[in-house]
């Protein structure tokens, strides 16, 4: 069965499919989760389900799918090159009071990568 549902989800074009899948599916999907996040970075040109996906999983529970969300956090970074979408990971990941714990969170390399792409003259 997950494998034809892969089979379907590696035809998504933007990660739209792959992010309601798992957002339909939270909880028992977890065992092609790796797989799942390697499509959706695979398929989101611009990283927009990427973040969705990540932010969603954070708000899930951000210990189980830690390994997922610093994927999809990193992958991003790299995919949102005109930071329309990674902005939103700051409080989402990191609480809405990340602006006030900026030296804290700097030691956080994903935390440190977003702030300076956001923030050029913030660090």
């Amino acid at each position: 069965m997950s494998e034809e549902i892969l089979k379907k989800l590696r035809k998504d074009e933007d990660g739209l499919a792959t992010y309601e899948y798992i957002a339909n599916n939270i909880g028992n999907c977890d065992d092609i989760m790796p797989k799942l996040v390697e499509n959706i970075i695979q398929v989101d040109r611009n990283g927009q389900f990427v973040v969705s996906t990540a932010r969603y999983l954070h708000a899930i529970d951000k210990d189980k799918y830690a390994d997922s969300i610093d994927t999809l956090v990193k992958a991003a970074i790299e995919r949102d090159r005109e930071h329309k979408y990674i902005p939103d990971l700051l409080g989402s990941i990191w609480g809405a009071d990340y602006a006030e714990r900026v030296d804290e969170l700097n030691k956080d390399d994903n935390f440190r990568r977003i702030y300076k792409r956001v923030f050029p003259k913030g660090i």
